[in-house]
């Protein structure tokens, strides 16, 4: 349900952006740190929301593999951890059958 409202959301901004451009078709001019051209307006608008979503996009995709990633090690984690646990009930189990045996882990 949350993927489709973000995608209605996504298609209702793309749809004011496109508005907005369509009602913009001046030439600019735009600055470059090498030198200066003249670009249509639209062509602005529309270049910078790509750029903005590609960044998002970019962001987003880095945000995702990092917590695959920490969520892979904590899985691990949880692996070996559960073996020790399994390990530790083992002897427990084995202490409980023979006192003698205890005894002697105890003493030493």
């Amino acid at each position: 349900m949350k993927s489709q409202w973000m995608l209605l959301f996504g298609l209702l901004f793309a749809i004011i952006i496109a508005v907005f451009a369509v009602f913009n078709v001046d030439k600019v001019p735009v600055d470059y740190v090498f030198g200066e051209a003249h670009w249509p307006l639209v062509l602005v608008i529309l270049g910078s929301a790509l750029l903005g979503a590609l960044a998002s996009g970019l962001f987003t995709v880095f945000r995702s593999v990092k917590t695959r990633h920490e969520v892979k090690v904590l899985k691990r984690q949880i692996t070996e951890k559960e073996g020790t646990i399994a390990n530790q009930q083992n002897e427990i189990a084995m202490l409980q059958k023979t006192p003698e045996l205890a005894n002697d882990v105890i003493s030493d």
